[in-house]
């Protein structure tokens, strides 16, 4: 079971209340064991939640834990949640340059909103805690899970070594009614000019006919948003990105990466997060690398075009 603020908790997956009693708790256990068993035409995915949730509540020691906010393998959620210091380095390689808040944005954003669906005069003693997270509103927990997607691709980025170069949170044009002006991440290097956006929606999606879809997405359209805002750094600093990605969690894709065809000559794709690196590196099917006196000058294009989202 996944630790995101998207997530649905044991209580849920088994459909009972957080306050249910352990008789209450072990019959709602059967009863969705039993709904979901491949043997019976259950789903297997669910089937796997519900022994999942078992193990994360079934015993008082398990549920004790889970209640004080501790997540799987006994991490806390929290931690998991809340912004992290950068950690020492174990190696000396070069990594690539970055520039750049990222997740600040989004972040900012969330503690603003949290705060005001708490309510005037209501102190939030911390904004982090795990059942106040999951007791807020979907779009609130979508925008902490977005920023903490946002934060993991950062901290993977780096390894792409000194060759590339990195941005973090730049400020666009508004994509859509409700989306955040900013692009999450651009990534320059010899393989390309890549604008990346990481998400987390909390379920499986898919790349059909060059759009992604999935039961969680409520109506978006994330690469035409990642397409406008791409358009726009690029008109700004009169580049043409080569690649569109999405980042996912590697739970919510089927497959390692998907392709989506082309968007205004730039190839589209949706990428688990741990596909990231090796697909940036490799290049997607088709798209243009870069020489390095174009690296050089798309660079200096962008570092004098560049603005964060604030």
């Amino acid at each position: 079971m996944a630790t995101s603020p998207l997530s649905d908790s044991p209580y849920e997956v088994l459909g009972v209340p957080a306050d249910a009693d352990a008789t209450a708790l072990r019959a709602a256990y059967r009863k969705a064991l039993r709904q979901a068993h491949p043997d019976t035409g259950g789903d297997p995915a669910a089937f796997h939640a519900v022994q999942r949730a078992w193990e994360l509540v079934g015993t008082p020691e398990a549920r004790a834990a889970f209640d004080r906010g501790r997540g799987t393998a006994g991490t806390p959620v929290r931690e998991a949640w809340a912004p992290t210091a950068p950690k020492a380095r174990r190696d000396s390689r070069p990594l690539a340059r970055a520039y750049g808040h990222p997740g600040g944005f989004s972040r900012e954003r969330y503690l603003v909103l949290v705060r005001e669906w708490a309510g005037r005069g209501v102190e939030l003693e911390d904004p982090y805690d795990p059942a106040l997270v999951r007791s807020a509103p979907r779009e609130l927990r979508h925008i902490l899970a977005d920023a903490i997607a946002e934060e993991a691709t950062a901290r993977a980025l780096p390894s792409l070594g000194i060759a590339y170069t990195i941005w973090h949170d730049l400020a666009t044009e508004a994509a859509g009614p409700g989306l955040p002006p900013k692009l999450d991440h651009l990534v320059l290097g010899p393989s390309g000019l890549f604008a990346i956006q990481s998400e987390d929606w909390g379920g499986e999606v898919s790349m059909h006919r060059g759009e992604i879809v999935g039961e969680a997405l409520d109506g978006e359209r994330p690469i035409r948003a990642l397409a406008a805002r791409a358009k726009a750094i690029g008109r700004a600093a009169r580049v043409k990105p080569t690649a569109l990605m999405v980042v996912v969690p590697d739970e919510h894709l089927a497959e390692p990466m998907e392709l989506g065809g082309t968007v205004r000559g730039a190839g589209v794709a949706l990428v688990r997060r741990s596909r990231l690196l090796s697909a940036v590196r490799e290049g997607l099917p088709g798209s243009a690398h870069l020489g390095g006196t174009e690296v050089m000058e798309v660079r200096s294009r962008l570092q004098a075009a560049v603005r964060f989202a604030e």
